[in-house]
C-alpha cells in the first residue's frame, strides 16, 4: 500500500490563503487590493506601513502571496542549480510581510531551519505567523517587527531574501539593506518587479554585492557588467501563477493563470557554478527551428538558432523555457 503523498508547499499555501477572505465581502476585498496596488505604485513614505489592519493584509496576501511565492521559488531554484551541494541552515526574510519567501525556501530545500521574518507591519507579521502554522517547516519561525532603514543590522545567517522591498525604500535605505544582507549572509537573493525600474534596482544591488565580495550565482552566467545597454532593454523573467477568483475579480478576464514578471539576482560567498548561458526571452518556436535569446558568459547577448539537424539539442530547445540555463543539464 502506497504511503499518502504530502501536499507541496505551493498546495498548502493555496489552501491556507483560500480561507483568508471568509466573511469579507468580495467587493470589499477587491477594493482593498486595488487601493493597496495604488499605494505600492506610488511614492510611499518609509515610516508609513501600507498594510494597516487584518482586512488589508488578508486581501493583499490572498492576491499577492502566490505570485511572490512563485517568483522567489523560481529564483531560488536557479540558485540551487548553481550550488547543488549547498542547503541553507538558516534564513532571514527582510521586509517579508506575510512570509511568501519563507514558503518558497521550504519548496526548494527540504527540512526546517531557523527562520526569521522582519517587517514593520504588525498585522502582516501576525497573519504570516497564522498562515505558517499550516507548514511544518515554518512552525518555529520568528516573526519580528523591525524598521527596514538605515539602522538595520542583521544577525549572521546562511540566506537572506529581499523580495519586492527595494521599491518601497529610499536610495539610502536600499544601500543599507543590501550592505546589511551582504555582511550577514552567505547567499543573498534580491527579487523586484520585472519592470525597467525593478531591473535598475536589481542591478544596483548586484553591484553592491559584487563589491562586497560576492559572486553572481544566477541568473547571470558571469559577475561582470550586464551586457544590456542602459535604456535599451531590461533583464526579467516570468513565473506562471494560478489565479484565484479574487485575481479574476480585480483584473478581469477568465484565464486560470497569469504570468508574474520579475527581475532578480542571487549571489553567494561560497563556490557556485552559474549557468553556461541563460535564456533571457521567451523561446520562439518555428517550423523546424527554435530561436533562443541568450546572455552569454563572454558578457554579451546572442540569438542562436537551434534546428532539427542539432538532434537532441533541438528537442531540448523545444522544451526550454524563458529563464532556463542553456544548454539544459542532462
Amino acid at each position: 500500500m502506497n504511503a499518502p503523498v504530502s501536499p507541496s508547499p505551493a498546495d498548502t499555501l493555496r489552501t491556507a490563503l483560500s480561507g483568508l477572505l471568509d466573511g469579507l465581502p468580495p467587493r470589499q476585498a477587491a477594493q482593498a487590493v486595488e487601493r493597496l496596488i495604488g499605494h505600492y505604485r506610488g511614492a510611499t513614505p518609509t515610516d508609513a506601513p501600507i498594510l494597516r489592519d487584518r482586512a488589508d493584509v488578508a486581501a493583499y496576501a490572498a492576491y499577492r502571496m502566490p505570485a511572490t511565492f512563485e517568483a522567489v521559488r523560481s529564483a531560488l531554484e536557479a540558485l540551487a542549480d548553481a550550488a547543488p551541494e549547498w542547503t541553507p541552515s538558516g534564513h532571514v526574510d527582510v521586509g517579508g510581510g506575510t512570509g511568501a519567501a519563507t514558503w518558497a525556501v521550504t519548496a526548494v530545500w527540504d527540512g526546517s531551519r531557523p527562520t526569521t521574518v522582519l517587517d514593520w507591519a504588525e498585522p502582516a507579521l501576525a497573519l504570516g505567523k497564522e498562515i505558517a502554522a499550516a507548514n511544518p517547516a515554518l512552525r518555529d519561525a520568528r516573526w519580528q517587527r523591525s524598521r527596514i532603514g538605515t539602522s538595520l543590522t542583521l544577525a549572521p545567517t546562511d540566506l537572506v531574501t529581499v523580495s519586492y522591498v527595494l521599491n518601497e525604500l529610499t536610495a539610502a535605505d536600499r544601500a543599507t539593506l543590501v550592505d546589511a544582507a551582504a555582511t550577514a549572509a552567505q547567499a543573498v537573493l534580491i527579487v523586484e518587479p520585472g519592470t525597467p525600474d525593478g531591473y535598475t534596482r536589481v542591478l544596483e544591488a548586484r553591484d553592491r554585492l559584487i563589491a562586497a565580495g560576492f559572486r553572481v550565482a544566477a541568473p547571470c552566467p558571469h559577475s561582470a557588467a550586464c551586457p544590456i545597454a542602459p535604456g535599451t532593454d531590461w533583464c526579467h523573467f516570468s513565473a506562471r501563477v494560478s489565479r484565484s477568483s479574487l485575481h479574476r475579480q480585480v483584473k478581469g478576464g477568465s484565464l486560470p493563470y497569469e504570468d508574474e514578471k520579475f527581475a532578480y539576482v542571487a549571489a553567494s560567498r561560497f563556490p557556485a557554478t552559474p549557468a553556461p548561458s541563460r535564456i533571457v526571452r521567451k523561446p520562439q518556436i518555428r517550423k523546424g527551428q527554435v530561436l533562443l535569446d541568450l546572455c552569454e558568459p563572454e558578457e554579451r547577448l546572442d540569438r542562436v538558432t537551434v534546428t532539427k539537424r542539432h538532434g537532441e539539442l533541438y528537442k531540448a530547445a523545444r522544451d526550454a523555457e524563458w529563464g532556463d540555463a542553456w544548454p539544459a543539464a542532462d
